[in-house]
């Protein structure tokens, strides 16, 4: 087994690694940048080493830095983690000629299925089941819009090179390919400088399901079941679970021994993941190949209980897979939330800065895993849930411009989806993030959806169900009931609190009343209450609810009992009330006496800004394209401007028709959010 590896990675993956090796008993070696100076995965790494400046082009996928950081170290072993150099032929040729193991697949068969196009001819070849379309290098945007047309609207336009959803478009029109076609291969050219570009036919109503294939170098393959990827936004995958609620044994059978002969047929070892769309019939056609790690892969873990990480570093030192297809189970449930730095009431545009707050929930371990070829039992008993938390941050670190926007991946395990679900819905309640702008909310909105709830999903889920963006959850009346509940007991508490001041006048104690009158949700509800040691009696719209918990005023979160049931809020205090945040919702809540609560209803509400008439930077980003100059008039949809943040080029639209009176900015301007872009007459 090898003494020292190192992490050609950042972030999450690269502190994943490090855990598993340090099980392991080997030593690990951390490379960073100027950005990542700080970092965690420096910080939990036995060494690191410095590989350059910030931009990745200039650190992370330089692979002469990561070779002299591997000869400064004497690592014998590379893991690539995912992204960056992990699907890089280049790179695992130069670390195999320079005597060093790579933490993968040979080089032959990453070149085979890291390139779409090759890998589609392949499939084909090996029996796999693939989507129409055109594999052949396209000239340009006219030639782009022909193939199009002949294969038949609405078609996917995608980077040979491409993943995480960079380099791919939807066109339903001529204009649209051509367009599509342009971006596409602008963005290729700028995250993995291959700007090659195919086109195949979009699968309505699809569902994206992908099967995860572990072979070792002595013609052991299997398949660890599958993974349900299908809610997704901007072709990237948001919420992931393992089994998916779709497919059926015939149906994951049929795939799995697909997905494992495509291995197979190029040689393939290492841990990989085989993606397929599949359609509202169980027809099921292949996508491509991940010749890595994927971002999900701990939901296949917690309900196979397999390491995948320590599997790859086994077959990398030449060791057989320790079991059989046979002996891969599933067992329970797990859901998997992507927590980003991007702002859903934004549009999910990236957010960066630094993390005043980050306090995940407890992890909880789920067992038996299997670990140096032996089941080990140990962790959350049978039958309980369980909580794991992939992160690369801290509080206090910064959320760099530089990088994906990912702050974290939680996961909950339970025996059954909706139990996985509920515990999930817990988790991220309790999840505090702080100082930027970030996904939690619209993750639990997501987690109380019906459709997600049913299972009926496909990758249209989030454009189908939240077209205007997402302004926030509406919280079922019940739920409301019991935060108003929650919110009047926390407020007698502060009250309390508040009233035993220190330095006041003899006799001259403040009374803290029983009835008040809770505004949340748009409703106003007068609530009597009756405390004692334990808790209190809430009398609210009827009802009489009882609010338990250990609560002290100046704590952001609450976890409460209510009504029976537990209750987890997140608590900030603004003027006259608590602003409290609980399954995607976030809400201002007064708890008022009955007069002040009269006078309040008579204040005038104060009105946002009129901004319609300007163009307004998203995000912080660099301005890469200005369409329009001023005196031009645009119609609703026209492209007006491009910003690039987060490795991603994001096309700012007019929303109606106008005249553009100035232009504030130009190509290669650095601007912050709410810069003005330009101004319309």
């Amino acid at each position: 087994m090898f003494k020292k590896i190192l992490i050609a990675n950042r972030g999450e993956i690269a502190c994943r690694v490090i855990k598993t090796a340090r099980r392991m008993g080997i030593a690990t070696v951390a490379v960073y940048s100027d950005a990542d100076r700080n970092a965690l995965h420096v910080k939990m790494a036995d060494e690191a080493v410095h590989i350059g400046p910030s931009p990745a082009n200039q650190s992370y996928i330089v692979i002469d830095r990561i070779m002299d950081a591997v000869r400064q170290t004497g690592a014998e072993a590379v893991h690539p983690g995912y992204g960056f150099l992990s699907e890089n032929r280049l790179f695992a040729q130069a670390l195999e000629a320079e005597g060093v193991v790579f933490i993968g697949p040979p080089s032959g068969a990453i070149e085979a299925m890291g390139d779409k196009i090759t890998s589609k001819k392949l499939a084909q070849e090996a029996g796999v089941s693939t989507v129409p379309g055109h594999m052949g290098l396209i000239a340009d945007a006219n030639e782009a819009a022909a193939i199009s047309a002949q294969i038949g609207y609405p078609v996917m336009i995608k980077a040979s090179a491409g993943g995480g959803g960079k380099g791919m478009r939807i066109a339903w029109t001529d204009d649209e390919a051509r367009e599509g076609f342009e971006s596409s291969k602008s963005e290729a050219a700028n995250s993995f400088g291959d700007d090659r570009i195919f086109i195949e036919k979009f699968v309505t109503q699809p569902r994206h399901i992908e099967i995860q294939v572990l072979a070792d170098q002595h013609g052991g393959a299997v398949y660890l079941h599958e993974r349900e990827c299908s809610i997704q936004r901007r072709n990237q995958k948001v919420i992931e679970e393992a089994p998916s609620p779709f497919l059926d044994e015939a149906t994951r059978a049929a795939m799995g021994s697909q997905a494992v002969a495509l291995a197979k047929a190029v040689g393939y070892t290492s841990a990989g993941t085989v993606e397929f769309i599949v359609d509202g019939s169980r027809n099921f056609y292949f996508l491509e190949m991940n010749t890595r790690l994927q971002v999900e892969h701990p939901v296949t873990e917690l309900i196979t209980g397999v390491d995948l990480v320590e599997q790859m570093i086994r077959v990398a030192a030449g060791e057989p897979l320790p079991f059989a297809q046979e002996d891969l189970k599933i067992t329970g449930w797990a859901m998997e939330s992507r927590l980003y730095a991007e702002d859903p009431y934004r549009g999910f545009l990236p957010s960066i800065g630094r993390l005043t707050r980050y306090r995940p929930p407890v992890e909880v371990a789920a067992g038996p895993m299997l670990t140096g070829g032996k089941w080990l039992a140990h962790g959350a008993p049978t039958g309980a849930a369980a909580v794991r938390n992939d992160t690369g941050v801290y509080e206090g670190g910064e959320i760099s411009m530089f990088y994906d926007p990912m702050i974290a991946k939680l996961c909950t395990w339970a025996p059954t989806r909706a139990e996985a679900i509920e515990a999930m819905r817990t988790a991220l309640d309790g999840f505090e993030v702080e100082g930027i702008g970030h996904n939690l909310p619209f993750l639990s909105a997501v987690m109380d959806h019906p459709k997600f709830v049913s299972g009926d999903i496909t990758t249209a889920f989030i454009a189908e169900e939240y077209p205007d963006g997402f302004q926030g959850a509406t919280l079922p009346e019940d739920d409301l009931l019991r935060l108003a509940a929650a919110a009047a007991a926390m407020h007698r508490v502060a009250e309390i609190r508040r009233a035993r001041i220190s330095g006041r006048l003899d006799n001259h104690e403040r009374h803290v009343g029983e009835t008040w009158v809770v505004f949340a949700g748009g409703h106003d509800w007068p609530v009597q209450i009756s405390a004692d040691r334990d808790g209190a009696d809430v009398a609210i719209a009827g009802r009489t609810l009882r609010v338990e918990g250990d609560w002290r005023p100046g704590q952001s979160l609450a976890r409460l009992d209510v009504d029976g049931r537990p209750l987890v809020l997140k608590v900030d205090k603004i003027p006259a009330g608590l602003r409290l945040r609980m399954r995607g919702a976030d809400l201002k809540v007064h708890v008022r006496r009955p007069r002040a609560a009269e006078l309040a209803r008579l204040m005038p509400e104060k009105l946002p800004p009129d901004t319609s008439k300007f163009l307004l930077c998203p995000m912080p980003g660099l301005i890469v394209k200005v369409n329009v100059a001023a005196g031009d008039e645009v119609q609703e949809g026209q492209a007006l401007a491009t910003v690039e943040a987060m490795k991603m080029e994001n096309i700012l639209r007019a929303e109606r028709r106008g005249v553009v009176k100035s232009v504030n900015a130009a190509a290669g301007e650095s601007l912050k959010v709410d810069d003005v872009i330009m101004e319309f007459e």
